[in-house]
């Protein structure tokens, strides 16, 4: 397949052939569980694959932990973790999915491309402090929500990569409303509407200022 994002990634023949095995897998549980919408099915590589697989252009370099909340189908957890691991980028990728059918898909996944992810069946609220590198959700809950669900696992060095749709700027005025943090916005290769909110040293705002 041609793809802008895995071009600019410059993904190998042997990690392309990864996706596509993942890929196959997605669509074979799709069938049973609801991983991605039947509507979005015909048209998985653009908006999911490489939706998922654009927030690897910002990680310069080495990750030792990356967090993904709300893993799902594993996206963008395990085509992250695909593209990642070719390069030797990345340490561990830890995918959280309170949903059973959902994480048993997931150690599938894991199990079949041999990918070490470690996926925890839990609520987010509810996991002792995992310090990561980069923590990641994509269509999970609001840039508001996810701050707060980041910060028992922020160190100094956190990136925060949020894939959003087209009311990205809304959001990030919304969540100003309680967050103070450094902001950088990513123009999507996916969506021209959409953007990759990337985030660093997030803190509460408190009576009288941050």
């Amino acid at each position: 397949m041609t793809s802008q994002v895995l071009e600019a990634l410059n993904v190998s023949r042997e990690t392309r052939a990864m996706l596509s095995a993942y890929v196959d897998l997605l669509l074979k549980w799709n069938e049973r569980i609801n991983l991605i919408s039947r509507i979005s099915k015909d048209d998985v590589w653009k908006r999911h694959v490489e939706d998922s697989a654009q927030l690897c252009r910002y990680v310069p370099h080495r990750v030792q932990t990356w967090l993904d909340f709300g893993s799902g189908g594993g996206l963008p957890g395990v085509v992250v973790a695909i593209l990642l691991s070719e390069k030797n980028f990345l340490g561990k990728m830890v995918l959280v999915e309170s949903d059973r059918r959902k994480a048993a898909f997931l150690l599938e996944v894991s199990r079949c491309l041999s990918l070490g992810l470690i996926v925890k069946d839990a609520r987010i609220e509810s996991l002792d402090p995992i310090p990561a590198d980069v923590i990641s959700a994509r269509a999970l809950t609001s840039l508001d929500a996810l701050i707060g669900l980041s910060m028992p696992h922020v160190t100094t060095n956190t990136r925060l990569l949020f894939p959003k749709g087209a009311g990205h700027q809304e959001e990030i005025e919304g969540a100003r409303q309680n967050w103070a943090f450094d902001l950088a916005l990513h123009r999507s290769m996916t969506d021209d509407r959409a953007a990759i909110v990337e985030i660093t040293h997030p803190r509460p705002i408190r009576e009288g200022g941050p």
